[in-house]
Order: C-alpha cells, then sequence, then structure tokens
C-alpha cells in the first residue's frame, strides 16, 4: 500500500529528505521527522512498519476484518493531515499512531451502535404502524429507503448515515472519518443521486 493510495487525493510527491531510511534504531526517527516535514515517502514507510499494528489492534476491537481495513486507512490518513501535531517530545510515532488508532476505533463503534440503535428503532416502528394498519405507504417507503441505502458502497452509506442519523455536518464527518472535506460532499452527493436513480427506476417499473 502507498502513501498514495494512503491518503487518495494528497498533492504531488514532495522530494524525501533522504534516499533511504537507515537501517538502525535511527529508522524511527527518521520516518518521524519525514512525516512531519511532509515527505509522503515517509507516510508510506510509517504505514509499512506500523499498518499491521493499526490493523491488529483495530480487528482484535471491531472483530470485522473489513471494518478494521477501514479503521487504518482512517488512521494514516489522520496521522497525514494532523503531522503537525506530532511532537516527539511527548513520544515516539507507533505511540502516537496508537493514540489515533484508539480514537478511530471509538468512533467506528460509536458509529456501529448507532446503525444498530437505528435498526432496532426501525423495526419497533414497522411493527407498531403494522399493528395499528395505518399509514402503509409510509411503512413501505421506509423499507424502500433503507434498502437502497444498505446497496450502497461503503464509503457513501456511511457518510449518508453520519449526516442524517448522526446528525453530524459534513464538516464534523470529514473529521471523523480523516477524509477531505471535498471527498466527503462528493460521496454524499453521489449516494443521494443513485439512492434517487434507484428509487425513480423502481417506481417506474413497480
Amino acid at each position: 500500500m502507498t502513501a498514495y493510495r494512503i491518503t487518495g487525493d494528497l498533492a504531488a510527491p514532495t522530494e524525501p529528505h533522504s534516499h533511504q531510511p537507515p537501517l538502525d534504531d535511527g529508522a524511527d526517527d527518521w520516518i518521524a521527522r519525514g512525516l512531519v516535514e511532509g515527505d509522503e515517502h515517509c507516510l508510506d514507510a510509517a504505514y509499512q512498519r506500523w499498518g499491521r499494528l493499526v490493523h491488529t489492534l483495530a480487528a482484535r476491537a471491531m472483530g470485522d476484518p473489513r471494518e478494521a481495513e477501514d479503521v487504518t486507512q482512517q488512521v494514516f490518513v489522520a496521522a497525514w493531515r494532523g503531522r503537525a501535531t506530532f511532537s516527539p517530545e511527548r513520544g515516539t510515532l507507533p505511540a502516537w499512531l496508537t493514540g489515533i488508532t484508539r480514537r478511530k476505533i471509538a468512533d467506528a463503534l460509536t458509529a456501529r451502535t448507532r446503525r444498530t440503535e437505528l435498526a432496532a428503532a426501525l423495526g419497533a416502528s414497522l411493527e407498531h404502524e403494522g399493528r395499528a394498519v395505518e399509514e402503509p405507504e409510509r411503512v413501505l417507503d421506509r423499507i424502500v429507503v433503507t434498502e437502497e441505502l444498505a446497496r450502497l458502497p461503503r464509503v457513501q452509506r456511511d457518510v449518508l448515515e453520519l449526516a442524517y442519523f448522526a446528525d453530524l455536518t459534513q464538516v464534523q464527518i470529514a473529521d471523523r472519518t480523516g477524509m477531505p472535506l471535498g471527498t466527503v460532499k462528493s460521496h454524499a452527493r453521489r449516494g443521494l443521486q443513485r439512492m434517487r436513480h434507484n428509487l425513480a427506476l423502481a417506481a417506474a417499473t413497480g
């Protein structure tokens, strides 16, 4: 996994502050200095060196390999975006990455809980409305929208769920996920367009 895959929309690569990392105990310092200076080669080196650690921590907490991969991605994106806040005097780079990992795991678990609560609330609402036999169109609309949301690509679904179910602004979503604000807006727009298209198609063929 290269630095470009980690960051997604980074600017053109900067010149590394040295061609190769040292082969001794100074490697960690080399990576840390380069990362703070904005050297994408050092971001890649950090991922190669500590990516497995981050993924292991996330997998243990999440219990889902795919969610662990998402958390790992978010950790290194957040590390790149917040590299100026790293201070060697406060601790080592792996310790700093571990701290970011814990925060991203907490965010992911919170989002998962909200999705579970939403599903439970929706189920209870549907059950109640089903017994009352009131407004069957509303029940059907909720089922259709929920199904269409579940069909979206994961990142689009997550953005829309955070926006509408967690009541977060796009700026807050960008901060929580580590995605650039423009990327969050793009995913939200594309997700809504896809849902509207599918719902319109279903209505036309229904």
